[in-house]
């Protein structure tokens, strides 16, 4: 009973998503569109370079705006009502206003690329855009409703809407006494004041933004590589998919050895000598003049495979010989059906030489 259950405590243990993900299921997640990604770094980083901008293209902004007023009080106010005179001043009006919000745009688009790039590099993707009627599950849509992650949301908004009251309130609280002389300003100063105010909290509201972007960024990282995690038994599962099953490749690996064991040792049969070390090492050598440049190994082996070479060259009367040295060197330098190289032509000679001598005299 014990035994029972300690092994369905360890099926458990085995189902439990503990490990890492692979680098495989990284990239199959990655391919659907699932990445680490936080939503509000992008638009904290709009809001912040777009303010910014005001401060760098103030100079623009001011020049073409007042051209823009200046054109339509100076000129058009003064033309004849017609409808080609209408049409003129909506085709001046638009094309000042494109140029007026052409940096404002341009700075928009490539922040917004900029802040995706950062977190997920270059992906594309219409994964995501395809129909799934999983997504119309309303109990899946509820537990989403309801999940830690709404909680961990909505705190989130909470602290960042605190955050930047408390900003504002501050700012403002800053300039009260200029905000209790404005009913004695002219408007242009007023304007002034209202557009300094404005840059400054943009300014720090973006940043402010930006930062806790960032804390957002990393606990979506974190929420993610929890989501990708695996359990001991996924990993096995998926190597055997990629890899193939171990069992079944050791046996095949095994099957593979059994048929290039029974393939060398129908050769030994043909061979003109098998040299031993005599117990540990055996190598079956055989060298034909008209068709080998140089003797050739035809088995070789230790310990069980070596005492089946000599008993295979036994029953076919093959002479064996014992030489440790040559043994040894043949063993380690020459592969199954390679020739000898040059270094141990001498000691192969002689050996082919003293069993040539044996057959003739057995002649």
């Amino acid at each position: 009973m014990e035994r029972i259950r300690l092994q369905l405590d360890l099926q458990m243990f085995a189902g439990e998503k503990t490990e890492p993900a692979t680098p495989k299921k990284r990239q199959e997640s990655r391919e659907k569109g699932e990445v680490a990604k936080s939503m509000e770094l992008p638009a904290a980083f709009i809001l912040f370079f777009a303010f910014l901008s005001f401060y760098l293209f103030g100079g623009y902004f001011k020049e073409h705006l007042m051209q823009l007023f200046r054109s339509i009080f100076n000129d058009y106010l003064l033309m004849n009502l017609s409808m080609e005179n209408v049409g003129s001043l909506f085709n001046q009006l638009l094309l000042q206003s494109l140029l007026l919000l052409a940096p404002i745009l341009l700075i928009t688009v490539i922040t917004a690329i900029f802040g995706n790039y950062l977190q997920i590099g270059f992906l594309m993707t219409g994964d995501p855009l395809k129909m799934k009627f999983s997504k119309l599950n309303p109990i899946q849509g509820a537990k989403n409703i309801f999940s830690m992650r709404t909680v961990a949301d909505f705190l989130k908004s909470v602290l960042k809407m605190s955050i930047i009251g408390y900003v504002v309130y501050s700012t403002l609280w800053a300039e009260k006494s200029h905000l209790m002389d404005l009913a004695r300003l002219p408007l242009d100063s007023i304007f002034v004041f209202a557009s300094s105010v404005s840059l400054k909290l943009g300014v720090k509201i973006g940043l402010i933004l930006i930062v806790l972007a960032l804390f957002d960024y990393m606990y979506q990282k974190y929420e993610f590589e929890k989501k990708l995690r695996m359990s001991k038994q996924d990993i096995k599962d998926e190597y055997k998919k990629t890899e193939g099953d171990p069992l079944i490749k050791s046996k095949i690996r095994e099957k593979q050895r059994r048929m290039a064991m029974q393939r060398m040792m129908q050769e030994v049969p043909k061979a003109d000598v098998v040299i031993t070390n005599p117990t540990h090492y055996a190598v079956a050598l055989r060298y034909d003049a008209q068709n080998m440049q140089a003797p050739t190994v035809l088995a070789k082996g230790t310990d069980y495979i070596a005492l089946k070479i000599k008993q295979i060259a036994k029953e076919n009367r093959i002479i064996t010989m014992e030489n440790k040295p040559l043994a040894r060197a043949l063993y380690a330098k020459v592969d199954i059906g390679e020739a000898i190289p040059a270094d141990l032509f001498q000691a192969v000679a002689e050996v082919l030489a003293y069993v040539y001598k044996v057959k003739g005299k057995a002649n």
